[in-house]
């Protein structure tokens, strides 16, 4: 039986993952990659294979243990991943998995060898019981080590069991006061934050108020930024590293008078499109936020730095396998540098909210410990929003939001976010 477009492409992602450390975004981006010929359906089978496959890598590799004398090579190890994984965590019959990885070996002029191995194999490890008794997949050392210093052991099992899942689709509503009516008619959530929460919501294009532009995809803990920031009518604001542009939308929304800066011209490219599509306006400037200038000095910025990105695993769990630490260092000193560049921008009064989508303090709460001592003056406001519980207020100032939180809701991406303003 020969495998399936869907499989194959599956197949080519993980090894550009694993093998290559690509990011998923950039090998599903590629016009010549392995999605490029595929239908929507298709690629969307294709995407969902590879993304379970890379949650549920460690407990394939479990099921697939007792019957390996020695690890195949990366691509037909992947195979052999990928059947597991479609047997028992997608439900798909042991008979047409096994087959598909073998066709898909026998396909590959140098890993055909490896499909009698297959076949043997995954018989057994196919019909195993035993899967859900499993742990989920666990952090890799470089992060797990210093989050339990930061929060816990118990904080981190935790994340790690909610990273196990696929997460819900957020939506930020173009108007908060048409959430009740959106959330009716998409069958959604209205989340304590104002966002909408979508357990399955299929094909995004073709949802209620989609091409009205009455919302766009967000998650429910990068919707607020903007929010702490709380913009007003008129008021001259920056989003700096604004793409895709979520939060862009959300400050043009309120008739504040919005500029996305970004270094990235494709994103900008999708983040004007997204502003059509809502029938929104920005001034869009394709250039480093460390040496824009403004003109003139701004009431409010917003500042989503450039960061490591570890609390978006439950999003991408290909970050795990792409990244090891090594480039944190750096981007720690971007990220103080742009907030030094930020508050230079400011005019006296404004506000400036700083934010990552990381779950590490030192690119968080030590960030604005840092700032404060570079820049006596300029204080930390309290960073309150619709729905901000106690919990996730952290030390010093700003919100801590990991991904356990609403875990019983299906989690929320980490993040660090506080309030800064110049005296």
């Amino acid at each position: 039986m020969q495998t399936d477009e869907a499989r194959a492409a599956a197949l080519a992602i993980l090894g550009a993952v694993l093998e290559e450390r690509r990011l998923m975004t950039e090998v599903i981006a590629d016009p010549g990659g392995p999605l490029a010929q595929l239908d929507p359906a298709e690629r969307a089978r294709a995407q969902r294979l590879a993304l379970v496959t890379l949650r549920e890598m460690q407990r394939a590799d479990r099921m697939l243990g007792p019957h390996l004398r020695r690890m195949p090579p990366p691509r037909a190890m992947a195979a052999l991943r990928l059947a597991v994984v479609e047997t028992h965590a997608e439900g798909a019959p042991p008979h047409a998995a096994v087959n598909a990885a073998v066709g898909a070996l026998r396909a590959d002029r140098e890993m055909a060898r490896y499909a009698g191995l297959a076949n043997a194999v995954l018989r057994k490890a196919c019909a195993a019981d035993g899967w859900e008794k499993l742990p989920p997949q666990s952090l890799p050392g470089w992060l797990r080590k210093p989050l339990i210093q930061a929060w816990g052991k118990l904080a981190v099992m935790a994340i790690e069991a909610v990273q196990a899942g696929a997460p819900p689709l957020d939506l930020t509503p173009k108007d908060p006061a048409a959430a009740p009516a959106l959330a009716e008619a998409l069958g959604a959530q209205v989340l304590p934050t104002g966002s909408l929460r979508l357990a399955q919501p299929g094909q995004i294009s073709a949802l209620p108020g989609y091409a009205e532009g009455e919302w766009w995809v967000q998650d429910a803990a990068a919707a607020l930024p903007a929010r702490l920031l709380a913009p007003q009518p008129g008021e001259r604001i920056a989003d700096l590293c604004a793409a895709p542009g979520g939060k862009t939308m959300q400050l043009a929304a309120t008739g504040a008078e919005v500029t996305a800066v970004d270094v990235s011209g494709p994103r900008m490219m999708r983040l004007g499109e997204n502003l059509a599509r809502c029938g929104l306006t920005a001034g869009l400037h394709v250039a480093d936020a460390l040496t824009w200038d403004p003109g003139e000095p701004l009431d409010a910025v917003l500042l989503d730095a450039p960061c490591s990105a570890t609390g978006t695993i439950r999003r991408h769990p290909d970050l795990p396998f792409v990244k090891d630490g090594t480039e944190l260092a750096s981007l720690v000193a971007l990220q103080a540098a742009l907030i030094d560049r930020a508050l230079e921008i400011l005019r006296p009064g404004g506000r400036l909210v700083y934010c990552t989508c990381s779950l590490l303090p030192e690119e968080g709460e030590a960030q604005v410990m840092q700032a404060l001592a570079r820049h006596p003056g300029v204080s930390v406001q309290p960073a309150t929003a619709e729905g901000v519980v106690p919990e996730w207020q952290a030390g010093g100032g700003g919100l801590r939001i990991r991904p356990d939180h609403w875990a019983d809701r299906g989690g929320i991406d980490g993040f660090f976010m506080a309030v800064l303003t110049r005296a």
